[in-house]
C-alpha cells in the first residue's frame, strides 16, 4: 500500500480557498464599491448645491461644524482639514469647528472631529450649543445613520435654527431622517465609508469653485 504523507493529504482536501490573482482582488473590489459610487452620482445635484450654499454662507460669516461618528471621523477630519487649509493664504479664514468630547481632546490639535462614543451623546450637544448659531450648518457624517450622539447634536443643531446635513448609510435611517437634507448611501458599511470620502472631495471641489465665483471675502461674524 502506498503511503500518502500528511502534508499531500493537507493539500487534498484541507485547502480553505482558491487563490486569486490580486488583478482580481482589485477588481472585485472595484465592483464592490460600484453601486456606492453610484448612489453618489444620483445625488450630484444636492452635494453641488451643498458646495455652493456653504460658500455663500461661509463668506455671509456663518460657521460650519462638523461630526462624524466612528470609522467616518476620519472623511469628516479629512474634509475639515481641507477647508480651513486650502488657499487660506489668499483669503481670510473661515469659522469652521470640529468637535470632539472633552475626555477624548486633551492633547490633540486644533483641528479634530467629533469621535463619537457611547455615553458622549449629551457631552457633544452641550458643544453644539455653544457654537452653533441660527443660519450655521453642521455636517454629520455617520456610516450607520444610528448614532445617538449625532442624533443630539442634530437635535441641537436645529432648536438653535442651524441647516443639519448628513451623509449616511442605507435609508431609512434615524440621522437622515432627522436631517434637513440627506445623502444615504446604500452599500455596505466599508464601501460607505469609501463613497463618504469621495462625498466630501465633490464638495470641498464644489465649494473652491463657488468661492472662487463669488471672490468675496468673508463678513465678521456678528
Amino acid at each position: 500500500m502506498k503511503a500518502v504523507s500528511r502534508l499531500s493529504r493537507t493539500r487534498a482536501t484541507d485547502a480553505p480557498f482558491e487563490m486569486k490573482a490580486p488583478v482580481d482582488v482589485v477588481l472585485e473590489h472595484l465592483r464592490q464599491v460600484g453601486p456606492a459610487v453610484a448612489c453618489l452620482r444620483n445625488e450630484s445635484s444636492r452635494l453641488a448645491g451643498w458646495g455652493e450654499e456653504l460658500a455663500r454662507r461661509l463668506v455671509s460669516g456663518n460657521r460650519l461644524v462638523t461630526a462624524g461618528s466612528a470609522g467616518s471621523a476620519a472623511e469628516v477630519q479629512q474634509f475639515t482639514a481641507e477647508l480651513l487649509g486650502r488657499h487660506a493664504s489668499e483669503r481670510q479664514p473661515f469659522s469652521v469647528i470640529a468637535l470632539r468630547p472633552a475626555a477624548a481632546a486633551a492633547g490633540a490639535a486644533s483641528v479634530s472631529t467629533v469621535e463619537i462614543a457611547q455615553g458622549h451623546a449629551e457631552e457633544v450637544a452641550n458643544q453644539v450649543r455653544a457654537h452653533i448659531r441660527s443660519d450655521d450648518v453642521l455636517l454629520a457624517v455617520s456610516a450607520s445613520g444610528h448614532r445617538h450622539a449625532l442624533l443630539e447634536a442634530t437635535a441641537a443643531a436645529r432648536a438653535a435654527g442651524a441647516t443639519v446635513w448628513a451623509v449616511t448609510g442605507a435609508a431609512p435611517n434615524p440621522l437622515a431622517q432627522a436631517a434637513d437634507e440627506a445623502i444615504c448611501i446604500n452599500a455596505p458599511k466599508p464601501q460607505v465609508r469609501e463613497a463618504q470620502l469621495i462625498a466630501l472631495q465633490a464638495m470641498s471641489e464644489c465649494l473652491a469653485a463657488a468661492l472662487h465665483a463669488l471672490s468675496v471675502r468673508p463678513e465678521p461674524r456678528r
